[in-house]
């Protein structure tokens, strides 16, 4: 049986680029994002990606989908209760939904701060803890979290999305520690401008931002190290630096 692979907003940008890199090595993945539109395209589109692809000739790896609002806890726990009823282990979870509103703490409109918490920190401590347990019990799984240079490095138009990101440092590291003893890997993401959609509109060029894939492979090499050893945490900035 492949092994299971699970992204939240798997339908674009870094997280696509990472269900893709694992399907095309053979794993089968569960993937969630808000639109249904846009996860039959994805499931098309994999479909004819995989049929070309001469390393999955034999058996195609499966993709399952659900449309889920991560912010949203009742939606969370079906898309939990939906991956359970796989009755199948998960050997990668990958929290990559996220959402960022730009503004600062003394003049950022109301809701922004709860928004952002939600589906950046929530979203992220509920969905683990639904699927950590199977993890635990067969000793072995690796969860990425899609943290950011926010994480580590304040700016002045960050507000909100800073506060959550650091947030999600500090959920990594307690997580970490926590699992040491149960053989489960916790590493989290922390990259600068990546070319996705929310800077397709900018008057740089795309060559100035690093490419989602930079980011899917970091993910399967750390993904694929030795069962001794861990990248607990990886920083990736464009070569020229941020933007």
């Amino acid at each position: 049986m492949n092994r299971l692979i699970v992204v939240t907003g798997g339908t674009k940008g870094i997280g696509r680029a990472i269900v893709e890199a694992f399907m095309k090595k053979g794993y089968d993945a569960v993937v969630c994002a808000r639109s249904e539109s846009d996860l039959h395209r994805l499931q098309q589109e994999m479909t004819v990606l995989l049929a070309d692809s001469a390393e999955n000739s034999e058996a195609l790896p499966q993709l399952f989908t659900k449309a889920v609002d991560v912010a949203k806890r009742a939606e969370l726990d079906d898309f939990i209760r939906f991956i359970q009823a796989l009755d199948r282990p998960v050997d990668v979870l990958v929290n990559n939904a996220g959402v960022f509103l730009p503004g600062q703490i003394h003049n950022e409109a109301e809701g922004v701060f709860e928004t952002q918490m939600e589906t950046n920190v929530h979203s992220v401590y509920h969905l683990t803890r639904g699927l950590l347990g199977g993890m635990m019990e067969q000793r072995r799984g690796h969860i990425f979290m899609l943290g950011s240079t926010a994480s580590i490095i304040a700016y002045p138009n960050g507000g909100s999305y800073c506060i959550s990101k650091f947030a999600l440092m500090g959920m990594t590291k307690v997580l970490r520690e926590e699992m040491k003893p149960h053989g489960v890997k916790v590493t989290i993401l922390l990259p600068g401008a990546t070319y996705t959609d929310s800077w397709a509109a900018s008057d740089l060029p795309e060559s100035r931002f690093m490419k989602p894939q930079d980011i899917a492979e970091v993910v399967w090499t750390a993904s694929h190290l030795s069962a001794g050893a861990v990248v607990e945490e990886i920083l990736l900035r464009p070569q020229l630096g941020d933007i």
